[in-house]
């Protein structure tokens, strides 16, 4: 049995359970919503109360879901895949918020999980974008394991899209428990905007041009494969342009939002709004809503919106 089977087999088992639950848990078990936007009331502009702000939006939008404990149990092992894919410092908003990823991993322990795996396959080298963007360190303060990718662990796998039909994978990312994508919400140059299903482009190999010709359907068959456990994204700061390196503060804005979604698809075309974009503009929202993956219309799934 593969990890991926072994995932949704287990997903199997916790249905199968809920379903002999007494009626009145499984109205409560049903009745947690999907997704969660928390918003904070203030923006403020001192380092240490931002810090405070993303820890505090980040736990407030996946207890709104119920809790960690609705998608970690005991013992497990679980990657959270954050963009650290640049040497920028948090405050360009190139890579996800070292607050909001270590909010995750902190999360992730008191959830029970045995270990926390943190790490992004980058483009820029490994040990700059770790340190510089305060995610290693915040990471390894929390009590994750946050590693560079080791090349010799990407393995060939059948994706079975429509465009990736086998690609190089990294190996961890299927051996998990469980998997928890952990994307920055900002401009990119060539897919307009990178949310939830860019951001696994950092679990594999092979030739990111290839995928780039055709980022409406590749990032799909990513989102199809990896079937992430939960999704939080981090619009703690925004990079409106120049993305996806950044480097200019005047195209950073603060937007002092996350976003925690079971549902990948409902997820990213929520965050698609805060780019003052409708889901329906965003081609990989609309065939990955199109192939079943989630729902493009995440307002009919009553998200829960926290002002904090």
């Amino acid at each position: 049995m593969t990890a991926l089977d072994r995932r949704a087999f287990m997903k199997g088992c916790a249905a199968a359970s809920l379903a002999g639950l007494l009626p009145r848990q499984a109205t409560a078990a049903l009745a947690l919503p999907a997704l969660a936007i928390a918003h904070a009331k203030t923006s403020p502009t001192d380092p240490a109360a931002i810090a405070d702000e993303a820890r505090r939006l980040t736990r407030g939008a996946i207890d709104a879901l119920g809790g960690m404990r609705r998608f970690v149990s005991r013992g497990d092992v679980v990657m959270v895949k954050p963009n650290i894919g640049w040497d920028r410092a948090a405050e360009f908003a190139a890579d996800t918020n070292p607050d909001v990823v270590a909010t995750v991993v902190t999360l992730c322990l008191e959830a029970g999980a045995k270990k926390v795996l943190v790490t992004d396959n980058t483009c820029h080298p490994a040990q700059r974008a770790f340190t510089n963007s305060g995610i290693q360190p915040a990471v390894e303060k929390a009590g994750g394991d946050a590693f560079y990718v080791d090349t010799r662990k990407f393995r060939s796998m059948p994706v079975k899209g429509k465009i990736l039909t086998d690609w190089e994978v990294y190996a961890q990312a299927v051996e998990v428990d469980k998997f928890i994508n952990v994307p920055i919400i900002k401009h990119h140059g060539l897919s307009g905007v990178t949310l939830g299903m860019k951001n696994l482009m950092g679990v594999i190999g092979g030739s990111r041009g290839r995928l780039h010709q055709d980022l409406a359907n590749t990032l799909p068959d990513l989102l199809g494969f990896f079937k992430p456990t939960l999704l939080v994204l981090d619009g703690v700061r925004v990079l409106t342009a120049n993305g996806p390196t950044g480097g200019n503060l005047a195209d950073v804005k603060r937007k002092d939002t996350v976003i925690a979604s079971a549902d990948s698809v409902a997820g990213d075309a929520a965050a698609a709004t805060l780019f003052g974009l409708k889901p329906q503009q965003v081609g990989c929202i609309v065939e990955a809503a199109a192939r079943g993956l989630g729902k493009i219309d995440f307002e009919s799934l009553t998200p829960r919106r926290l002002e904090l």
